[in-house]
């Protein structure tokens, strides 16, 4: 295999693990609905100290999907650099996914909230959006039916605890997803990969 056949098999990887981590994303999410909706249903029908749970499952979802957001990327980000190197050696461009994504998805290499373009909106950033909204709203119910319980079945000491550690997990989700995201870490980790093996060509 030369090197334009070798990077047509790693397109088709990548291409590959950008549907998968898509089918993966919207899987998390319908299980992190379903699991707050019975979370709440059960807590009302069953034992209140289900809605302990809630404000978690809505935190670990929303790290999960974000998980899977930095896969998208990932692979984003190498599809991209081979395409171009495809295109370079074909001498014309035949591949545009990559552009066509970047206008109609959301920008690369640029400040984001995970996938929300801060330079450029879509349908894309919207539904990310939406997803965070509902999943904010469930967090905060979830603390809002937990200070009840714990006011009344758990006692303060236990309630407590549980309230620091929700809130250190929080911060440190928060934090970690600012540095990562909006603070461009992750992207500038891959660029330094993948500026060194495909240099961009001296000028003309």
């Amino acid at each position: 295999m030369d090197a334009t056949e070798v990077a047509h098999a790693q397109l088709a990887r990548m291409r590959g693990m950008n549907a998968s981590y898509h089918q993966r994303f919207f899987s998390d999410i319908r299980f992190t609905i379903l699991t707050v909706v019975g979370l709440f249903v059960v807590g009302a029908a069953v034992d209140r100290r289900l809605y302990l749970l809630v404000p978690v499952v809505a935190l670990v979802g929303a790290c999960q999907t974000a998980f899977d957001a930095s896969y998208l990327i990932f692979s984003r980000q190498y599809s991209t650099r081979l395409e171009q190197y495809i295109n370079r050696s074909l001498g014309h461009d035949v591949l545009v996914a990559h552009r066509m994504e970047d206008e109609y998805l959301f920008p690369l290499d640029t400040p984001k909230l995970v996938t929300v373009g801060v330079e450029r909106f879509s349908w894309f950033g919207f539904m990310t959006l939406l997803y965070t909204a509902v999943g904010v709203g469930a967090y905060a119910a979830g603390v809002w039916a937990s200070l009840g319980v714990i006011g009344s079945d758990i006692g303060l000491r236990a309630g407590g605890i549980y309230l620091v550690a929700l809130a250190v997990l929080t911060i440190a989700a928060l934090a970690t997803g600012v540095w990562w995201f909006p603070g461009g870490e992750g992207e500038r980790r891959l660029r330094r990969v993948l500026d060194a093996a495909f240099p961009s060509p001296p000028p003309a």
